[in-house]
């Protein structure tokens, strides 16, 4: 049973929330309105939506636990809470086009109500502002922090193109897999868990903790994306049920069970050499991962990523309450169903 999402998820979007629905109103109109659309504040013709929508509000959580961590009030992470779910989405944005994905958050993605070209224009556009917010004041924290925002915006990129590389090798390593992973998650999960100590100006040491801890913690999140994206309820995760085996992707439970011995892992190596896996095959790749080990295994990784986040945490002096919503949010991502 997953947890019961962390009270910190909401307290930090509360923060967060209108500073990034009021960067969003300052794309013009033909961008604003898709880009709304995509964060489940409106509908597709731009009207506004009852109620909470959107996404875990995950990064931005780990910003303000950051500055939080070091002694500094929420406001002060706010610019680089905003950046980074930016980031976050333009990235989503475009990965539905690369992966095809016609459903995101239980709705129509992006380029499926608007078209391919104009969701691309709406994801750069957005990528754009995440810089634009950060620089709105040009301070030495603010420039450390967008510095560091593009390192890991071009590591996320070099991740997202491995990850696409490695669909067509025919032999691909669990530590190419890791590799993939630590650019793709772990580089902007570990920015979100420093900026906020950034934006604070705090010791270089205290700062590369947070980061230790965000690298480990995208490497869990994403190792449990990766479960879910075979295993999740897709009336919980909004997705259909096992996509990324139609998609043929090279994900960990599937890069685990290939590496291994046996009639299995060969059944599973024929199924991936298919064009196209209709519902039975899925279902049958399904079986053989779970068999040779490939969900379990993975399942373990994300628990031990989990605990090397929060060692990197009490590695440093950092105000213990913050220390302990940061402990329990890394157990939330890894535990969670959506």
């Amino acid at each position: 049973m997953s947890r019961p999402a962390p009270a910190v998820l909401d307290r930090a979007g509360g923060v967060v929330r209108p500073a990034l629905a009021e960067a969003v109103d300052r794309l013009p109109a033909e961008l604003a309105i898709p880009a709304r659309y995509h964060f489940g504040w409106t509908d597709a013709q731009g009207v506004a939506l009852p109620g909470e929508r959107g996404g875990k509000g995950v990064r931005a959580a780990l910003a303000v636990l950051s500055a939080e961590a070091v002694g500094a009030a929420p406001v002060v992470a706010t610019p680089g809470a905003v950046a980074v779910e930016l980031i976050h989405n333009y990235s989503l944005i475009h990965d539905d086009i690369v992966d095809g994905d016609v459903e995101r958050r239980h709705r129509a993605t992006v380029w499926k109500v608007y078209g391919t070209d104009n969701a691309v224009i709406i994801g750069d556009a957005v990528m754009a502002l995440a810089f634009e917010v950060l620089l709105a004041e040009v301070t030495p924290p603010r420039a450390a922090a967008a510095a560091d925002l593009a390192r890991a915006n071009a590591a996320m990129i070099a991740g997202q193109s491995m990850d696409m590389t490695l669909h067509s090798h025919i032999n691909v390593s669990v530590a190419d897999c890791w590799r993939m992973i630590s650019l793709k998650t772990g580089a902007l999960l570990a920015h979100a868990s420093a900026v906020g100590a950034i934006l604070a100006d705090a010791p270089a040491a205290t700062v590369s903790a947070l980061r230790r801890f965000g690298d480990e913690l995208g490497r869990g999140f994403q190792a449990t994306d990766d479960l879910l994206g075979i295993w999740g309820r897709p009336e919980v995760t909004g997705k259909p049920a096992g996509n990324d085996l139609r998609e043929r992707k090279r994900s960990l439970p599937v890069t685990v069970a290939l590496s291994s011995d046996g009639a299995a892992a060969t059944e599973l190596a024929d199924l991936y050499s298919r064009e196209h896996l209709d519902d039975e095959a899925v279902a049958r790749a399904t079986a053989l991962i779970e068999e040779v080990g490939g969900r379990a295994v993975t399942a373990a990784a994300a628990r031990r990523c989990m605990e090397n986040a929060i060692e990197a945490v009490a590695s440093v002096d950092v105000d213990p309450a913050a220390g302990a919503e940061l402990a329990e949010l890394a157990a939330f991502i890894v535990d969670r169903d959506y």
